[in-house]
């Protein structure tokens, strides 16, 4: 089940520890205190994945501090809706910069359009593990911020579609709406599919 704080609108997850402080100063000491726990039972604190952010947003506009864990998630204002449609800034997490780039390398590194001997059925069955476990991880929260990721996957299969079938080469357009028309046949084929709701590269209700 999931938690808040008061001072804090994050929730807490089994995957992402979070500790709710309420001043810098008592964050900085729950720090050291969790790492001299930690090393009691031989372990030690990533200091490198782990940060004090501070909980800004339309309810909290004063700027103490910020920062982010780069290695997973940034935390800063983001915009938001109360039950009643309202927008306002709440401080959310979301999939880091780092974190996206890396992603965008990997699928630059699977050569997909140079993959022209599969269907595209057996793409989804080859890729669908790894963007099934990225959408758990990084989607948890925010999952619109992975939508770059998955529309360079959207524009690798459109490049695979043109080099697997000589109708499309000079087309791209045609190469897209292939895409499109087999995400309307199958919207469950691919895993970002499934949870965007996705057609051919359009994303329908990500949140």
């Amino acid at each position: 089940m999931q938690e808040k704080h008061p001072y804090c609108p994050l929730p807490v997850t089994p995957m992402m520890p979070v500790v709710h402080c309420s001043s810098r100063l008592q964050a900085q000491w729950k720090t050291g205190a969790i790492g001299k726990r930690l090393e009691e039972c031989g372990l030690k604190l990533n200091l490198q994945k782990s940060a004090i952010v501070d909980c800004k947003d339309s309810r909290r506009p004063r700027r103490m501090y910020t920062s982010s864990l780069p290695f997973c998630y940034t935390f800063r204002p983001r915009g938001a809706k109360n039950r009643y449609g309202k927008l306002f800034d709440s401080f959310l997490p979301a999939v880091s910069l780092e974190a996206t780039k890396k992603m965008l390398r990997t699928i630059k590194s699977w050569k997909l359009s140079r993959q022209t001997t599969a269907s595209i059925g057996e793409l989804a069955a080859r890729y669908n593990p790894i963007l099934r476990g990225w959408l758990n991880y990084y989607g948890h929260f925010y999952k619109s911020a992975l939508l770059r990721v998955f529309d360079r996957f959207e524009a690798a299969l459109v490049r695979w579609a043109r080099r697997k079938y000589k109708k499309l080469l000079r087309h791209p357009g045609r190469a897209f709406q292939w895409i499109w028309r087999v995400a309307r046949r199958q919207p469950q084929l691919f895993a970002h599919w499934r949870a965007y709701g996705w057609a051919g590269g359009r994303a329908m209700g990500a949140v």
